[in-house]
């Protein structure tokens, strides 16, 4: 619906504070966390490497080493590749419309505010379905909950425990995972909850410490703790915890959130339209430098 002097009268009071306040909203995390971000306007392929050469050994009967003028073993290397936005990825895109007169008679720069409002709500809805456990990977980006080939707990709808991120921690120490690029995803009902818990070593502190180099920012086994709303409930309520290394992640960037705003389409009802369009995609390098802690109370 058009924005009109008729259905946002309070914009255009004789006698009002010079600002509009919006709606608190929280920021986008997952771009934030450090994924490897590609531009391109089409599909992406990063070739990788499926397994680990190992030397000397063709089956476990043969020797380890290799003497002086004995024949060297020949090793074939596996190849595979990621595939990122692929031409039938879809975007986010919205348009809304004002009239000339609410323009004018706005006590706010009402297309500045509208597309900062845009702009934010359109990476919100971005942010959702990166953290989220739906796409396919065609036409939608796959959410981190999605992604296939990656570690994963079920608690089978029980409360988190210290031994279960103990374990989680212990599966990404197994994989090889870089330890010191772990960050852990988790709402804000679960990071209360673990915030009560406390170290079973008679010191009585919480097993997550505040950053004191970062304020708002917590650690638990030295990672980074990122909370965030956009982690998705299930049916029952149960919720998710992510930990994961994010650059070993790969995002596909075709257009960042992008503003145009449409003076000529609406011209005949003396109307301006603003559109906002973004196209991502995401995918693991490794999935294994993921640890999915489902089903949790």
């Amino acid at each position: 619906m058009t924005v009109k002097t008729s259905t946002a009268p309070e914009l255009t009071a004789e006698q009002v504070e010079r600002m509009l306040v919006q709606p608190l909203e929280e920021a986008s995390k997952f771009l934030a966390s450090g994924p490897r971000i590609i531009n391109s306007a089409g599909p992406v392929r990063v070739p990788k490497l499926n397994g680990m050469v190992e030397p000397g050994t063709t089956t476990p009967d043969e020797p380890d080493w290799i003497g002086e003028s004995e024949l060297i073993t020949e090793k074939d290397v596996d190849f595979g590749e990621v595939s990122l936005l692929p031409s039938t990825m879809k975007s986010i895109k919205v348009i809304t419309r004002f009239s000339n007169e609410m323009a004018r008679q706005a006590v706010v720069a009402l297309d500045a505010t509208l597309q900062q409002r845009l702009v934010a709500d359109v990476a919100a809805r971005l942010d959702a379905q990166l953290f989220s456990a739906t796409g396919d990977g065609v036409t939608t980006p796959k959410g981190i909950l999605a992604y296939a080939g990656v570690q994963s707990m079920d608690l089978a709808g029980a409360a988190a425990t210290l031994d279960d991120l103990t374990d989680a921690w212990g599966l990404a120490l197994s994989a090889d995972v870089n330890m010191s690029g772990l960050k852990w995803v988790m709402r804000p009902e679960t990071f209360i909850a673990l915030r009560k818990v406390k170290e079973a070593t008679g010191s009585n502190r919480p097993i997550l410490q505040p950053d004191v180099t970062q304020d708002s920012l917590f650690r638990l086994f030295g990672s980074p703790v990122t909370v965030t709303k956009r982690l998705p409930l299930d049916v029952e309520s149960q919720k998710s915890i992510v930990l994961a290394d994010f650059s070993q992640i790969a995002v596909a960037r075709d257009l960042a959130p992008s503003v145009t705003v449409l003076k000529e389409r609406y011209a005949d009802y003396d109307e301006v339209g603003i559109r906002v369009v973004t196209r991502y995609d995401a995918a693991p390098l490794n999935p294994e430098s993921i640890v999915k802690i489902v089903n949790v109370l």
